[in-house]
C-alpha cells in the first residue's frame, strides 16, 4: 500500500474511486515528510480573487513589521495572525491604457500586466501548477462562489481555466468520473444517486481490509477522514431535496440540481462545502493548486434590493462613521467567508499538523478603493508558509511599487525559475525577499 492508493467500488455500473489522506504510516515519525523518500510534503498554493477591494482606513495596520494591530476589516483574521501577511501601498499600472474597470487591476495582478490585442498571457497560478502540479490527478481547480464560470486562472493564448460554481459538480469530478460510457458522448453520474448511496458504501469491503493493515493511529484518521465524506454527501443530499411548497412562489421550467447563486445565503453554503471538498483534494494529493472566485460584482446581493457593486457607486458616506455601511456589510460578509474558508484548511488534520501548514494562500483584489475605482493602496494578504517557503507574521508598507512584486515572490516561492516578472511599469525583479524562508 502506498500514499497512490484508491478504494474502488461501483454504484449502479458507474465507478468511483475514494483518495486516501497522507496517513501516519506513509509519514515519517514526525509526520512532516514521506517515509519512502524523506522528501517534505508537497506544497500547495491557493488563490482567493475578490472584486470591489476594502474601505480605506479601515483595514491597514497602523505599523509595520511584526507585532501589527489589523484594521477592523481584517480583525476576522486575527486567528490566523501568526499566519497571515499584509501587504500595503501597492498600485496596478495602466501604462497610458485606459482602465477596464473591475478587469485591468485582476489583469495585472494575474498576468504580471495588460494584454496585448485579443489574447492574455498566462496566470501565473497556471506556471506554479507546472511546476508543483504536474503528478497529480488535477493540474489544479478552479471554484466560483457567486453561481458563474467566472476565472481569472488562464494558460497561455487566453485559454481559460473556467470555475466550478457547483459543490455537486465538484463532488462528481472527484468521486464518479473513472467510469466511461462508451455508448455515449457524455455522462454524468447522477449527483442524488451518488449522494444517497454513497460512494462509501460501495468501498466497504476494501475499507475493511484496509483498516487491518494499519495502526491505531490511522484507523482514527481513517474513521474521521470517512466521517468527514459521509457529511458531505448528506449536505449535497439535503440540497437536493424539493423545499416545501409556498404558494406565492411558482416553480421555473428547470431547476438545478444543486442551489448556487450569489445570495449570500448559499455563497456562505457552497463556501463552507467547497472548503470542505477543496480540503480532501490536497489532503488526498489529487491537486496541489486551487483558485477560489469570489467574482462578479454586478452579481453579490442580499435580499433583492442591495447589490454590492452598485452600491459602492450609489450609496453615500455616512458622515458620522466615514464609510458607506451597506457596502461595508457586503466587504465584512466577504472577509467572513475567507476566514471560514481558511478555518476548515487548518482544522483539517494532516501528520502533526493541518493541511494548511503546507499551503500558501494568495488573497487579491480588483481595486484599491471601489467607490473611485483606484488602483493605489492596494490590499494584498498571505496566510500560510507553503510548508515553510513563506515567512509570516509581517505587514509590508510598500509605497507606490508594483503588486506585481507578490506575484514574483510567490512564485519564486513555490519553485518557479524566474528572476522577474510582468509587463512594461509592473515589470520587477524585485520579489518580498524578507518574506522568503
Amino acid at each position: 500500500m502506498n500514499r497512490r492508493k484508491f478504494l474502488a467500488g461501483v454504484i449502479g455500473g458507474t465507478a468511483v474511486a475514494v483518495p486516501l489522506p497522507f496517513l501516519n504510516c506513509f509519514l515519517n515519525g514526525n509526520g512532516t515528510a514521506l517515509a519512502a523518500t524523506k522528501s517534505p510534503l508537497p506544497p500547495v498554493f491557493g488563490s482567493w480573487i475578490q472584486n470591489l477591494g476594502l474601505n480605506p482606513g479601515r483595514w491597514k495596520p497602523a505599523t509595520t513589521g511584526t507585532g501589527y494591530e489589523a484594521g477592523v476589516e481584517l480583525k476576522v483574521l486575527d486567528r490566523f495572525k501568526d499566519k497571515t501577511n499584509i501587504i500595503s501601498g501597492m498600485k496596478y499600472f495602466l501604462d497610458g491604457r485606459p482602465q477596464e474597470t473591475h478587469t485591468s487591476g485582476l489583469q495585472i495582478a494575474t498576468m504580471g500586466g495588460l494584454p496585448a490585442g485579443g489574447s492574455g498571457s498566462p496566470s501565473f497560478d497556471t506556471a506554479i501548477a507546472d511546476v508543483i502540479g504536474k503528478r497529480t490527478r488535477f493540474r489544479s481547480l478552479e471554484v466560483s462562489l457567486l453561481g458563474n464560470r467566472a476565472s481569472w486562472s488562464m494558460r497561455d493564448g487566453g485559454t481559460v481555466n473556467p470555475a466550478e460554481p457547483s459543490p455537486a459538480a465538484l463532488y462528481r469530478r472527484m468521486f464518479g468520473l473513472d467510469f466511461k460510457d462508451p455508448n455515449a458522448a457524455e455522462f454524468s453520474p447522477d449527483t442524488r444517486e451518488l449522494a444517497r448511496r454513497s460512494v462509501l458504501s460501495a468501498i466497504t469491503d476494501e475499507r475493511k481490509s484496509l483498516v487491518q493493515y494499519v495502526g491505531s493511529e490511522d484507523r482514527a484518521r481513517i474513521d474521521q477522514y470517512f466521517t468527514s465524506l459521509r457529511q458531505i454527501e448528506q449536505q449535497l443530499d439535503l440540497s437536493l431535496e424539493r423545499p416545501a411548497p409556498v404558494q406565492a412562489c411558482r416553480m421555473p421550467k428547470q431547476v438545478e440540481e444543486f442551489p448556487t447563486g450569489a445570495e449570500t445565503e448559499l455563497v456562505a453554503k457552497n463556501d463552507q462545502m467547497f472548503a470542505e471538498l477543496i480540503s480532501h483534494a490536497i489532503a488526498c494529493d489529487q491537486t496541489r493548486v486551487f483558485n477560489v472566485n469570489f467574482l462578479g460584482s454586478g452579481l453579490f446581493r442580499k435580499g433583492q434590493s442591495r447589490e454590492w457593486h452598485n452600491l459602492t457607486h450609489e450609496e453615500p458616506v455616512d458622515p458620522k462613521l466615514g464609510y458607506q455601511p451597506d457596502v461595508t456589510w457586503f466587504i465584512d460578509f466577504a472577509m467572513k467567508r475567507f476566514a471560514d474558508f481558511i478555518t476548515r484548511l487548518q482544522e483539517y488534520p494532516e501528520g502533526s499538523g493541518s493541511v494548511l501548514d503546507r499551503t500558501l494562500m494568495l488573497w487579491q483584489t480588483d481595486h484599491g478603493y471601489a467607490r473611485t475605482h483606484s488602483l493605489e493602496d492596494v490590499p494584498v494578504i498571505t496566510v500560510g508558509t507553503g510548508g515553510g517557503r513563506f515567512k509570516t507574521g509581517m505587514h509590508i508598507a510598500a509605497a507606490g511599487d508594483p503588486a506585481t512584486r507578490i506575484g514574483l515572490t510567490v512564485q519564486q516561492a513555490m519553485g518557479v525559475p524566474i528572476s522577474s516578472w510582468g509587463k512594461l511599469s509592473n515589470q520587477t525583479s524585485r520579489p518580498f525577499t524578507e518574506l522568503m524562508a
